[in-house]
């Protein structure tokens, strides 16, 4: 049976006017001269630059002179080698100073990709049949530079997205806090490291510290460790290594005067330098509690790491890496709630076929069991999930993606046993979904591609990527997928 699918005349399209100012920085030597210059100025001439700067920039940014004084104090190292003493600067001049170090980063600039959907955790007001939903999407900037927005707005009864206002006055996180590290689990996920340097043994580096530490007492360590060790080469690494992975760990808040269209989650770990890929949100259900998590690929230009990260409300974001001899490559999807007692999560560890993984544990995954290979022409290359499982009275629905002929990426769907998600109830043997003529131009040609979709009233409700550019959305007859995923092939 051909299954009908309606595409939506909604598209999210990339936007170059959605801006954030980030910190830069030129070197010590062009920044020593920076900051003398604008010492030497007198008070009016400070005054009148820093008005027009003000001018051209205040309506574009929240609290534009925050930021510039939050990156002048990120110039403390440079303060010291200048002997200059940060206090002794008056306001005006660290606002001006601040400015030389911002840059605007369009964050939007190059393409609006792979949404996934989730039920919003504020439904007071809604009409019976509607449901305020929140989208996450892959922002990709400058340098190919990739970050996690978002976009809000109500599904009505028939399945159209009324989207709420989308302002251009972007936040950052707020705060950002450090995370306590647990020694023994913080030795176990450097040793699950293949490329850890053993001629320097954890062990030994991070003896002085007790069963917890902050990550400012494990620099302080790092510290004492070379003055032990020496620096040559491959101890740098070694050190460098544990570092890097204290560093994958955080905590960030947002303000309540961001609107969640407003916030962006931007590469803030070393482990994630070069770009945030593809999260796949889900809303997570235990014991009558709700939280949302959402797995994503943190990228810092040479290797990945799978993170997740969880919150409540969209404001407060916990991140943390997945660890486990499993947890590798990309498009891990966890299950909306537990299985038989366990954490369950759909992987694709060897970067060809679908397995599924279960753990005590949400952040460590150590076995998994393959259940879906390719079978048909259309993804012969290539089968991954494309978001978490959904449960239905029929079984847990995965919509999954296929790479065939040409690299052309087509959508498909998984039908897993409820109580035994490693048995295939059945699957589509033709794509769900691939690009018409109108969607096989972008970025990369002839791509569809979703990291989430969720039921409303009686369909499915799928957001989409169109060509790894701009996103869009379509439903589909959950009864009429159900029905074709149960036929006997």
């Amino acid at each position: 049976m051909q299954l009908s699918v309606k595409r939506r005349k909604v598209e999210f399209n990339p936007d170059s006017s959605r801006v954030i100012a980030r910190f830069l920085y030129m070197g010590d030597e062009r920044s020593t001269i920076i900051v003398r210059s604008i010492l030497e100025l007198s008070d009016s001439q400070v005054m009148e630059k820093l008005n027009q700067i003000l001018r051209r920039y205040s309506r574009r940014h929240r609290n534009i002179s925050k930021i510039f004084e939050r990156h002048f104090l990120l110039l403390e190292n440079l303060f010291k080698k200048m002997e200059l003493d940060p206090e002794s600067v008056d306001s005006n001049r660290k606002y001006l100073i601040g400015s030389y170090f911002t840059m605007e980063y369009s964050i939007e600039a190059a393409a609006f990709f792979n949404p996934s959907i989730v039920e919003s955790p504020d439904q007071m007001g809604v009409l019976p049949g509607e449901k305020r939903v929140i989208l996450s999407f892959r922002a990709t900037g400058e340098g190919h530079l990739s970050s996690i927005v978002f976009r809000s707005g109500l599904l009505d009864h028939e399945g159209n997205f009324i989207m709420d206002p989308v302002g251009n006055m972007l936040a950052e996180a707020e705060r950002v806090k450090r995370h306590r590290y647990n020694k023994m689990q913080f030795l176990e996920d450097l040793h699950e490291l293949q490329e850890y340097d053993s001629s320097v043994p954890p062990e030994s580096v991070l003896a002085p510290l007790g069963e917890e530490f902050t990550y400012g007492e494990l620099e302080s360590c790092i510290k004492a460790a070379v003055k032990k060790f020496g620096t040559p080469l491959e101890k740098e690494a070694a050190f460098n290594q544990i570092m890097w992975l204290a560093s994958s760990h955080y905590e960030i808040e947002f303000t309540l005067d961001s609107s969640i269209c407003e916030r962006v989650i931007f590469p803030i770990s070393s482990t994630e330098q070069r770009g945030i890929e593809d999260a796949r949100f889900v809303r997570y259900e235990e014991g009558g509690k709700v939280s949302f998590y959402g797995t994503y690929t943190a990228y810092d230009g040479i290797s990945t790491m799978p993170k997740l990260i969880e919150t409540e409300n969209f404001y407060q974001f916990k991140v943390m890496p997945l660890h486990g001899s499993i947890a590798k490559n990309k498009g891990m999807a966890i299950f909306p709630r537990k299985i038989n007692g366990k954490y369950a999560m759909l992987c694709r560890m060897d970067g060809r076929n679908n397995y599924i993984a279960f753990s005590d544990n949400i952040t460590i995954w150590n076995e998994a069991r393959l259940i879906q290979t390719p079978r048909y022409s259309w993804e012969l290359i290539q089968v991954g999930n494309c978001g978490s499982p959904i449960e239905t009275d029929e079984g847990w629905l995965v919509i999954t993606h296929g790479v065939g002929p040409m690299r052309e990426y087509v959508l498909g769907a998984l039908l897993l046993d409820l109580d035994n998600p490693e048995i295939e109830i059945g699957r589509l043997d033709k794509p769900l979904l691939q690009t018409n003529e109108e969607e096989r131009d972008g970025y990369v040609p002839n791509v569809v591609y979703s990291c989430g979709a969720m039921i409303h009233n009686e369909d499915l409700v799928l957001p989409y990527a169109v060509s790894d550019y701009a996103s869009t959305y379509c439903t589909v007859n959950l009864n009429e997928l159900l029905t074709e995923l149960k036929r006997p092939k």
